[in-house]
């Protein structure tokens, strides 16, 4: 049996919109993806940035505890010269 004009229009109507549908699930897809590589780089990121502080204040803590140690070494030298009765001892 032949198709008749109105057949072949609504065929063309029904193939036009599962194409339609095809394209925006394959948009959407596609920017699943991208949506979750570009919150994995900000992660990454993040934790450089994390890293990286925490580096600089490990830094600045062992830079801090040397001079600690150094001036309680300068303080323990003043005492065992002020103990030593003097001896030696800078006058101010």
């Amino acid at each position: 049996m032949a198709q008749t004009k109105a057949d072949r229009q609504a065929a063309a109507k029904k193939a036009a919109a599962t194409r339609e549908r095809n394209r925006a699930r394959e948009t959407s897809r596609s920017a699943g993806k991208k949506g979750a590589a570009t919150r994995q780089r900000n992660e990454a990121a993040g934790s450089a940035r994390q890293a990286k502080q925490a580096g600089k204040a490990a830094a600045s803590r062992a830079v801090s505890a040397g001079k600690s140690a150094g001036q309680a070494a300068k303080q323990a030298a003043k005492s065992a010269r002020s103990r030593a009765g003097g001896a030696g001892a800078k006058k101010r």
